[in-house]
This record gives structure tokens, sequence and C-alpha cells, in this order.
């Protein structure tokens, strides 16, 4: 049993059931909260159920027949139950008790509790990266002080339901300025059970949310038209599917997101790798974001980002973050735009020399 975050609130690993006491009263949630996983990932838990157990732990704190008990969080032997519950309960001392990240982890780690089996990516190769248990409480506490998350006005029930596939398998890692989704398809559909979701699906939800930009990573599936006859910028970076962006994709990708007037909706194939990693490299940027921190928060967010060398290319970006690499100049080709005509820009990217570096298709559409 660990030391306590509170006089009453203990963490334990038990082998067996407890029966609660006249003066302890035991809970566990290993059963309750449960991560589903792609392939060998098992957590961290997202921000829903980060979020229940918040609730269901200050309920119990407050209740008055619990008033004189000690309360005790026990988790499994399992290795991976027993992470995810550390998260939960470390999660609630830093959002709730107001601890920094290391003295939760330190209570954590006393007494006779060994440590904590560290998380891994959403495949079935070799682990490249161990994202530990400190590190995503660490990227809790970033979030929390940036303000990416609030419990007291935290909707769950649209997380979860936004989450969902059939309702557009989205979810915001910075509410406001980023969206993570699954790439649309050229029709809304079922297809071998799956449903598919044409660009048309995202109107309404992203003109309530003042999403303006849509950046597309993965080849061309839909008419990137689409978006700009509704009003949206629409920007075509890609690069292959579990690869890692050059540097060019990546200074591109921040100078758009620096530039966007609204929220930027990012996707790939799935919107979770190439998606996450570049939206991370934005975290790291712009909220000094640790890789570590940066890809438990996204994964809190959107369970299954940033996979295989994608991990290890945001160790190496933040260590490239100290040389400030200056984003890239636009050269914009000379056209005669009239009033109420969209027209098609092709950008040429310059490094500062005469070379073209990249020339990059930019679909711009009247703004919502």
């Amino acid at each position: 049993m660990c030391s306590p975050p509170t006089e009453r609130l203990y963490f334990a690993t038990l082998r067996s059931k407890p029966k609660s006491t006249a003066n302890t009263h035991y809970f566990c949630t290993d059963d309750e909260f449960v991560y589903e996983n792609f392939y060998a990932d098992f957590g961290p838990l997202n921000l829903a159920m980060l979020y229940r157990y918040c609730c269901k732990l200050n309920k119990k704190l407050k209740s008055f027949t619990l008033t004189r008990k000690r309360i005790v969080h026990y988790t499994s032997f399992d290795q991976r139950k027993r992470s995810n519950a550390a998260v939960l309960i470390g999660g609630y001392a830093v959002i709730y008790l107001k601890k920094s990240p290391e003295e939760a982890y330190r209570a954590l780690i006393s007494g006779s509790n060994a440590s904590y089996l560290p998380f891994r990516d959403a495949s079935f190769g070799t682990c490249s990266y161990s994202l530990t248990v400190l590190e995503c409480l660490q990227g809790i506490r970033k979030a929390l002080q940036h303000g990416f998350f609030d419990f007291e006005n935290f909707d769950v029930d649209e997380y979860e339901h936004y989450e969902r596939v059939e309702n557009g398998d989205l979810n915001w890692i910075v509410p406001g300025k980023f969206l993570a989704f699954s790439g649309p398809h050229p029709k809304t559909k079922v297809e071998n059970g799956y449903p598919l979701h044409a660009p048309e699906a995202y109107f309404p939800y992203f003109r309530k949310h003042n999403v303006t930009t849509v950046v597309r990573l993965n080849k061309k599936i839909y008419d990137a038209q689409r978006f700009v006859d509704a009003g949206f910028d629409h920007y075509d970076l890609f690069f292959v599917d579990g690869s890692t962006p050059n540097d060019v994709i990546t200074r591109r990708f921040l100078y758009v997101c620096e530039s966007a007037k609204g929220a930027v909706a990012v996707h790939c194939k799935a919107g979770l790798g190439r998606t996450g990693t570049l939206i991370g490299c934005y975290l790291m940027k712009h909220y000094r974001f640790t890789a570590g921190e940066c890809m438990a928060w996204i994964r809190i967010c959107r369970p299954g980002s940033v996979i295989g060398p994608q991990q290890n290319f945001l160790e190496d970006h933040i260590r490239l973050q100290s040389r400030r690499l200056q984003t890239p100049a636009l050269v914009e080709p000379q056209l005669n735009i009239w009033p109420g005509i969209i027209v098609h820009h092709l950008w040429s990217l310059h490094d500062g020399s005469d070379e073209v570096l990249l020339s990059i298709s930019v679909n711009t559409g009247p703004h919502i």
C-alpha cells in the first residue's frame, strides 16, 4: 500500500478482493475502465475514463457515510491494469489535490509498490519508446496548465459520442485549435461493417466549432474542392503511412497552423500516426511539451496515436527545437483574383535560397 496523496486516500496492489471494514472502504476500477487496444497497446486510458474516475473518487471523498473511513483504490497484479490504475489515481492527485507529477509518482512507488510497466505504441512490432506513468502525469499537468481541459466544464457525453467511428471518429487535442479525425471518403456509407464519412458529414460540426482549416496527410481519396466550396481552407502535406515527416513538411505544417484563422482539423488515414506526430510538433514548439508529455497527452485524448518510428522522431524533433528553425517563406504566384472567385493556389516552398524545396497544392476558399 502506497503513501496516501491525502490522509484518507490510498493506492494498493492486492492479489485478492478485500472486504471493506468499519474503518476502510476498498474499491477497484480494473474492470470498469477498460482500454480498447488496437494491437499490443494497453493504455493509457482516455480522457473520458479519467474524468469518470475523478467524478467517482470525488463522490467517495465527499460521501457522508465514508467520512471517517480510509478510501483505498486497489488494483491487481496484472501489470497492464496496474499501470492504468496508477495513471488514474495519479492524475486525480495532479488535477484535484494539486500535487506535482513527481509528488504523485513518488507516492505511487512508495511502500511495497514496485515500478510500473510502461505503455507502448499501437503496433505489434518491437517497442521503440517506453511511455512511463510519470510522463503521463506530466502530460496531464502540462495540459492542465495550458487550459487544454477543465473537468468542471467537460462534456463527457460529447467526447464519447464523437470518438465513435459512426459519429465521425474525432477528438480535440487542443480545444479550439487542433482536432484530430479519421480521413473522409468519397461517399458516406458502411463498407464491410465499417462506417465511412464523406467530407459533407463534417461540415456542420466544423462550422459550429470554428474549424477553418483542414490538413490532409494521406493520399488523396476525396476531392479537396468539396471542403473548399464549403468555405474551408484545405492543405495537402502527404507523407507515407507509418513514416515520419521530413523537415519541409514539418515546417509547412507549423506555418499553416500558425496562420490559421480558426481551429485546424488534421487527418491521415486513421487520424492516429501521422496526425498525432505533426500535432505533437506544434505542442512541443508552442507549449513546450517534452516528447513524452506530448505522446501521453495526445494518446489520452486519442488512443493509438503516434506509432513506431514516429515516437523517436518526436524525441529527435525536440532536440532540434533548440536550433530555432525558421518557418520557411512562402512565395505566391502573382494571380488576378476577383471577388467571389475561388482561386486554386500553387505555393512554392523555399528555404531562403533559390532552390524550390517543395510545391504543395493548397485550396483556399471563402472563409466561413
